[in-house]
């Protein structure tokens, strides 16, 4: 399959129908993992699901959408202590 023609014929038209803006593909892929880890999903699932070779990859990448982690561990060892 020719990249090309993938993104100028399939995937340009459907966001166009859709009334969305021009995104690349892999822009995609960083909405999905963004989303995810978003959920509370494991980012070792995440890490997997996107073929880094670590888990420290994907952590390094998108360590801006988990900003809540700290006050989720700081609540989870005040549990485990009262």
């Amino acid at each position: 399959m020719n990249p090309t023609n993938l993104r100028k014929r399939s995937f340009a038209p459907l966001l166009a129908n859709a009334g969305l803006p021009v995104i690349r593909l892999h822009d995609l892929r960083h909405t999905c993992a963004t989303l995810l880890l978003a959920g509370n999903v494991n980012p070792k699932i995440v890490q997997e699901m996107l073929g880094h070779a670590t888990v420290a990859i994907t952590l390094d990448t998108y360590s801006h959408v988990l900003p809540g982690m700290g006050d989720q561990a700081a609540a989870a060892i005040e549990s485990a202590l009262l």
